[in-house]
């Protein structure tokens, strides 16, 4: 029964190019559909989603490396709040009336990396997702992109069209480490403008080191103070390894004690 059972799940698995209750069942264990909360289906060849819109308490849903191009079976996802669809076959996230993640309204991260979307406007459908703060169209670990990304107007059209998101592409850009992320964005553009010149890479054979060789090595100090710092700190230390040696003698004779007084007493009969 038990070979059965798997058998029944490999070939789930290995054949499951529309997501179905059984597929849901067997991959979380849970055997009533609005009781998963957490779902991940990646790279299972999936293109029809089936009775996912079933899963109305879903809050993190992974589709990623699939064969999706209909989103129409999320619309029923209200407490979505994590969704990814990256390297799928997503054209179009749908019109701003009629797109399915409009209505996720709890939607907070979506990953649509990897997928062929061409359009700017096909990202107006998510304006009214107030709780959306990153979003991802890209990804550069794993070379996932989308036509629209082409575009050398994309990042600043993308940040106006959407002015409360914190995360772009992996690239926070507001809040905590955003001015990070802008230096560095800035150094790189400074260094490859000072690089080039006319298309061709500029030489500079004259380079010399900042500093000289000798500058990062550690110096110890000849102060007194220190050095009789240091005396007093080991004193210390000394002290405190006799009195933990103490303590653990005085410790063990006391377990001692305390077991031979538990033992019964043994009468001569």
């Amino acid at each position: 029964m038990l070979c059965c059972s798997r058998i029944a799940l490999i070939l789930s698995d290995a054949d499951c190019e529309k997501i179905t209750a059984v597929l849901l069942k067997s991959r979380t264990g849970e055997f009533d559909l609005e009781s998963i909360l957490f779902l991940k289906l990646r790279g299972l060849g999936i293109h029809d989603l089936g009775c996912i819109g079933e899963c109305v308490n879903l809050e993190r849903l992974d589709l990623s490396g699939n064969n999706i191009t209909n989103l129409a079976p999320l619309a029923s996802l209200r407490l979505l709040s994590v969704l990814n669809l990256s390297a799928n076959r997503i054209s179009n996230l749908g019109k701003i009336s009629e797109s399915p993640l409009r209505s996720c309204d709890s939607l907070q991260n979506l990953n649509v990396a990897g997928n062929i979307i061409s359009s700017i406007e096909s990202l107006h459908c998510l304006q009214s997702l107030r709780k959306l703060e990153n979003i991802r169209l890209k990804d550069n670990t794993y070379n996932y992109t989308n036509p629209v990304c082409r575009n050398t107007s994309y990042r600043t059209i993308v940040l106006e069209m959407f002015p409360n998101i914190k995360v772009l592409d992996g690239e926070r850009v507001v809040g905590r480490g955003s001015d990070l992320y802008q230096l560095c964005k800035d150094i790189d553009d400074t260094i490859k403008a000072g690089l080039y010149k006319n298309g061709q890479l500029i030489e500079h054979p004259d380079c010399k080191p900042w500093v000289e060789d000798s500058y990062w090595e550690i110096k110890r100090s000849n102060n007194a103070i220190i050095e009789e710092a240091y005396k007093q700190f080991n004193d210390v230390l000394h002290e405190c390894r006799l009195l933990n040696n103490r303590a653990t003698h005085v410790i063990s004779q006391t377990e001692r004690s305390m077991s031979l007084k538990k033992q019964p007493k043994q009468f001569a009969i």
